[in-house]
């Protein structure tokens, strides 16, 4: 589904990711855990071509991403096929739910109005918000928007979708709403590569999970590997601080 390989990329002189590499299996859930400015966003925004990285490549599925410019055309294709749902909801304020849904749809896939509202309230009835499909974003919970953000994101029908730390904004009492949809997701086998602090998540939903520090991949492998046994000094030490 995903591989990526050998990837750099600076800031001017800074060095924020150093040779990247992982593979992420077709229904798989990696979750990326680490210190804050470890890199993990970063990477995330590589994939999906919000970041332009330096070396190296990325590939989903057919479509290959190297460094410097890219067709229109070809950015379009991959945003299609990978999801990405921020830490901020992003949603447009001046719209309904329902709107900020099948704006995308219509715009990108050019889906008709009928077949992107019927979409879109199967994505709601899917992250429990039916019943909010006519509100403004105003009038819901962080927790409920951000369920409307991935809501958005799936009405797109990506073949992989990438989580940045969704629930970090979050209210305590509020992030098991989210968690449940992202679970629920990964039960159902949607391939998904997580940022997350949430350990518990991490250790009942990952397949993989990737430990990074200072834009570099200290420790990778199965929840056993680096959640229960991790081997490197740095890992322990922060698993030490977060379980």
């Amino acid at each position: 589904m995903l591989e990526v390989r050998n990837i750099d990329k600076y800031y001017n002189t800074f060095h924020a990711l150093k040779d990247i590499s992982f593979n992420v299996p077709k229904g798989s859930v990696t979750v990326i855990i680490g210190p804050s400015g470890a890199g993990k966003s970063t990477i995330l925004r590589c994939i999906n071509r919000l970041e332009v990285f330096n070396s190296g490549f990325i590939k989903i599925g057919n479509k290959k991403i190297i460094p410097g410019k890219m067709r229109y055309n070809d950015l379009k294709e991959i945003r299609t096929h990978v999801g990405y749902v921020a830490q901020s909801y992003n949603l447009f304020p001046h719209l309904i739910v329902m709107e900020n849904i099948t704006l995308a749809p219509r715009l990108v896939l050019h889906q008709e109005v009928k077949v992107a509202r019927d979409n879109a309230m199967q994505f709601l009835e899917k992250v429990g918000l039916a019943d909010k499909a006519d509100s403004k974003p105003e009038n819901l919970s962080g927790g409920e928007q951000q369920r409307v953000a991935i809501a958005r994101t799936l009405a797109m029908n990506p073949e992989i979708v990438l989580f940045d730390e969704v629930t970090s904004a979050l209210d305590p009492e509020l992030i098991s709403e989210v968690l449940n949809v992202m679970t629920s997701l990964a039960q159902e086998g949607m391939t998904m590569i997580v940022v997350t602090h949430e350990m518990g998540f991490a250790r009942s939903v990952a397949t993989d999970v990737i430990f990074m520090e200072q834009g570099s991949i200290i420790e990778k492998g199965s929840v056993a590997d680096v959640l229960v046994n991790p081997k490197e000094a740095r890992t322990i030490q922060f698993l030490s601080k977060v379980l």
